[in-house]
């Protein structure tokens, strides 16, 4: 089997198992593995996602948060996304966040963080309009989640009134509802662990039920607020106890990385002295207003992250290397592993990344190998025990033929760092590979592109191998009657995914740019083009007619992605599959703000800018209807210089008359 299949294999089978189990919990109020083993499944799959890019699939926690509200309630929008936290599990980690947050604000300055205890319970929403509890709601899939008010008013800790003359007229207070461990003793025969305890008990049709049960909450931030007046993480924590709200005793405020180590080291010889579960210690930016300024990903805020607490390891034997292939052709290895226990979950695979860490690390078949699983990470070999290896040993060969179509593979070489890529890749550019076929429609019908919901990675598989589909395209096209015969396809099934389908042919221009599956071409890259592009007409205008090269002066977009572009429409088949959707899809036109300060303005910078990073700057940009443009042209309005400019551009300005403005000036131009 080849890598990328292998690890295609792994990734959709650790997707079926968190989908199950997220499904046992949010839904189904049966859950039946702890919240540990719950989390380190999570790890695994972003873990895989973010080490092979190819993965993808609408039903993996880096496309969702939670799960979709259950039927039994009724629906609840959220007014502020409910996102999760990014990972850190070691000083690098620590170090690399601030880096990120010191790049973005381009400042230096001494940040101090807001420390908390990450509490392994059921996060919830509770909404007080004028100091009255109004709503509660759960996370659900981040966007909208199950209003649970009468279940969220049997909790002693949350009060019902707030008179205190300092609440907002609306504000959302989020935190943690848990089960302490004394209490969850007289009841584990009828749950998995505490945090089950205290999902299924929340989220019982009857209040009376869940009144039974003695659920805990502890507040530790807040999502909107009508009004705008806290300056401090911590100020807003102590204003929380004053409204009546349970917060942590062990909330700090600590300043340097150093020192968060030193806490988060102490805590975790103590975590499990406490009377609740805790799997790590959460650190936020102390400063709201920098938190505002960092702003958020698409899953995660800039400016907190979860520093989880230590790894647990094993010893295993590999009784195989498996190549799996995924979307962009890249192959990836891993190992199938005698089954072995790491911190309470049976682990069979292990990723081994890519071939150079193969070579590296002389992984061979047969060794005994030291097998880590760090929070959410997926399994990984850390080392190879050589005392124990065979003496018929033979060193493991990475095909150079793909192992799905049997092209030829190749490792690209980066003209910036005159290295090879660690990643070998599938040449195959089409749809005639059948791994990298299946890929891409996995990717297409994902959240952030086409988004069908019912149509996951295994009915993909399914049917391919029953030949219902071959290219995206003949989604639109099923054959339902076919597939109201299939085992577990019955009427109603049926008639959901008919709808799921029909719903998703209306889809804005970034989307369909992104669902093509064109690689380095990702959310924001599709979302800059389709803002150049502005229609389907005019973004296929480009890319058939061979334009790509008039994408060159968009900022975002770069010689890698002109090249990706060029590579994917030189493929026939890919004009083809490109053509078809158009035809059956309605692609939106691309809307552009109009009422921004800087519209119909374009804007360069150059040259250091001082409190503000350039990522900022372009998202103020834009937010304000203006645009940003990589090369000097006549189409450039400012150019805007900061400290050490290139002279050779301020002096291209001149020659064109362009307008050049101090950093000062275009922050005038926005007040």
């Amino acid at each position: 089997m080849s890598k990328k299949k292998e690890i295609t294999k792994l990734y959709n089978v650790k997707i079926k198992e968190f989908n199950k189990h997220n499904k046992l919990y949010y839904d189904k109020n049966a859950p039946n593995i702890s919240d540990g083993e719950f989390d380190k499944l999570k790890i695994e799959i972003l873990e895989l996602e973010k080490k092979f890019p190819f993965l993808n699939n609408i039903k993996s926690p880096s496309n969702s948060v939670g799960f979709k509200p259950s039927k039994n309630f009724e629906k609840f929008k959220h007014k502020v996304r409910m996102l999760s936290l990014s990972n850190a599990f070691s000083r690098e980690d620590l170090i690399n966040f601030e880096k990120k947050i010191l790049n973005y604000l381009n400042k230096k300055i001494f940040l101090e963080y807001s420390v908390e205890p990450k509490i392994d319970g059921i996060s919830a929403s509770l909404t007080y309009l004028n100091g009255k509890l109004t709503y509660g709601v759960s996370r659900g899939d981040g966007n909208e989640g199950e209003l649970i008010t009468n279940n969220i008013k049997t909790i002693r800790d949350i009060p019902q009134i707030i008179k205190k003359s300092t609440i907002p007229e609306e504000i959302e207070i989020r935190g943690e509802v848990y089960i302490e461990k004394k209490d969850f003793h007289k009841i584990k025969d009828k749950f998995a662990n505490p945090r089950n305890a205290a999902s299924g008990t929340l989220r019982q049709k009857d209040p009376n039920e869940t009144s039974k049960i003695p659920l805990k909450f502890i507040a530790y931030t807040f999502g909107f607020v009508s009004e705008d007046k806290f300056q401090n993480q911590s100020d807003f924590l102590k204003e929380l106890k004053t409204w009546g709200f349970v917060t942590s005793k062990y909330n700090e405020v600590i300043k340097t990385i150093d020192e968060l180590i030193r806490f988060h080291e102490k805590f975790e010889k103590k975590r499990y002295d406490l009377n609740y579960d805790v799997d790590g210690l959460v650190y936020k930016v102390n400063n709201i207003n920098l938190q505002k300024r960092l702003g958020f990903t698409s899953n995660a805020p800039r400016w907190a992250i979860a520093h989880k607490f230590s790894a647990d390891h094993a010893y295993s034997e590999i009784l195989n290397i498996d190549i799996q292939v995924g979307r962009t052709g890249a192959l990836t290895p891993v190992a199938k592993v005698k089954p072995v226990n790491i911190g309470g979950v049976v682990v069979s695979n292990a990723t081994l990344h890519n071939e150079d860490e193969i070579l590296r690390k002389d992984i061979r078949i047969g060794d005994s190998v030291k097998i880590e699983r760090a929070g959410d990470v997926i399994p990984h070999v850390l080392e190879v025990d050589l005392k124990k290896r065979k003496k018929n040993s033979s060193k493991f060969l990475f095909p150079i033929k793909c192992p799905s179509c049997g092209s030829s593979t190749e490792k690209e070489y980066n003209k910036t760092t005159k290295k090879y890529d660690a990643v070998r890749r599938c040449t195959n550019e089409g749809f005639s590979c059948e791994k990298i076929a299946i890929e891409k429609i996995k990717h297409f019908i994902s959240k952030d592109a086409i988004n069908i919901d019912g149509l996951g990675k295994k009915v993909v598989e399914k049917f391919w191998e029953l030949k219902f589909i071959k290219f995206p395209h003949d989604i639109f096209n099923l054959n339902y009657k076919k597939i109201s015969s299939l085992d577990g396809w019955g009427p109603q099934s049926v008639s959901n995914l008919k709808y799921s389908i029909e719903n998703s042919k209306e889809v804005t221009l970034d989307k369909f740019i992104f669902s093509l599956g064109i690689r380095h071409i990702g959310v924001e890259n599709s979302k800059v083009i389709a803002h150049f592009t502005k229609n389907i007409k005019n973004f296929l205008g480009f890319t058939i007619n061979n334009k790509i090269n008039d994408l060159i002066n968009i900022d975002g977009i770069g010689e890698t992605q002109i090249k990706s572009l060029k590579s994917f429409f030189q493929n026939k088949v890919n004009i083809k599959v490109v053509e078809k959707l158009s035809e059956v899809l309605k692609v939106q036109d691309r809307k552009i703000s109009t009422n921004g300060k800087l519209k119909n303005r374009s804007f360069m910078f150059t040259g250091k800018l001082q409190n503000i990073s350039r990522a900022e700057a372009k998202s103020l940009i834009e937010k304000n209807s203006g645009s940003i443009v990589s090369s000097i042209t006549k189409k450039l309005n400012y150019l805007v210089i900061g400290e050490k400019p290139t002279n050779r551009k301020i002096e291209q300005a001149k020659d064109l008359g362009i307008k050049i403005l101090t950093q000062q000036e275009w922050s005038d131009l926005l007040n």
